[in-house]
């Protein structure tokens, strides 16, 4: 009897909480796609800021003081962390090194290059071909996108041919923002094969400090050739903003949601960029935009709340 008494007195063990007793998954991708979101509207204030200083910094004196401001940002948190793994850092260096070369030497210098000749608002519609990129590598990694997805891909990619051939026009630079919508499309992919255990800020430092030396040769040059240009507000300001906002803390914002929703979710998001480029470029630089231009910028806007509602699809 006393056996008994203990037994009905003895409290029921508390169910543990966790990811299957809070809705799963749908907090990360929440999170990823937030991300993903703050990482697309700071970017799309560099797009401005390259076309704004097109003029009075040369392209690359423009992307290496980016990176050095960046660096500046990014020690305090990812120096100490990178030196910790330096060890993971060398046994993965080519990786290391690719991903520096695209997404931090080559990426932002052409955007650079792209902003001396092309509007800010062609800047943007251009890199949004990025994301098709990002899927097709994806893919070809052996996942599978979901058909609303692709449905989404291809309402957002419809909305930016539309753009584009609703009288944009196609300047010399355009070739340049083609390219750089390659090698973003590929340093995007490229992180998701990033080696575990590497810390965020860690990677982050180390791609920007190895991106900044790499930049090094071609700084001198454009010195030797284009001669440095003169600190004043009107270049320092934005020089800051991109070292600190679109560098520090939009690659940090892309990268965490590339790990958490994969690049052809946030490649999805990234359809948002054309449209902020357009309404920042016409309101900070006067660029024209028209109805129908806003009415391909609900078309792309439309794909992104489609493609980025829906489930990862498993792999093969």
């Amino acid at each position: 009897m006393a056996v008994a008494d203990r037994r009905t007195t003895t409290p029921a063990p508390t169910p543990a909480v966790g990811p299957a007793t809070t809705g799963g998954p749908a907090a990360p991708v929440a999170l990823g796609i937030g991300l993903a979101v703050l990482a697309t509207l700071v970017w799309s204030g560099s797009f401005v800021t390259s076309r704004a200083l097109g003029d009075s910094v040369p392209p690359v004196q423009h992307a290496f003081w980016r990176w050095v401001v960046a660096l500046a940002v990014v020690a305090p948190f990812g120096a100490r962390r990178a030196w910790r793994q330096r060890a993971l850092i060398r046994r993965h260096l080519g990786f290391v090194l690719l991903a520096s070369l695209l997404g931090v030497t080559v990426y932002n210098t052409l955007v650079n290059q792209a902003g001396v000749t092309t509007p800010a608002a062609n800047m943007g519609m251009i890199m949004a071909a990025s994301p098709v990129l990002m899927a097709v590598f994806e893919r070809a990694g052996g996942v599978r996108l979901g058909a609303r997805r692709v449905a989404g891909l291809l309402v957002a990619c419809a909305g930016v041919l539309l753009l584009i051939g609703g009288g944009a026009s196609f300047a010399a630079g355009d070739l340049w923002m083609v390219a750089a919508a390659c090698c973003f499309g590929s340093y995007s992919a490229l992180l998701r094969r990033r080696p575990a255990g590497l810390d965020g800020a860690g990677f982050l430092f180390t791609t920007f400090l190895f991106g900044t030396v790499l930049l090094l040769p071609a700084q001198g040059v454009s010195l030797a050739v284009q001669g440095g240009f003169s600190p004043d507000p009107g270049n320092v300001l934005p020089l800051l903003y991109v070292g600190v906002a679109s560098s520090a803390v939009a690659f940090f914002a892309w990268n965490k949601a590339i790990s958490l929703i994969g690049p052809s979710r946030a490649g999805v998001v990234y359809y948002l960029q054309p449209v902020c480029v357009a309404l920042l470029s016409w309101a900070l630089l006067s660029e024209p935009t028209g109805w129908a231009q806003a009415g391909c910028m609900a078309l792309i806007l439309g794909g992104v709340v489609l493609g980025a509602a829906s489930g990862a699809g498993p792999r093969r």
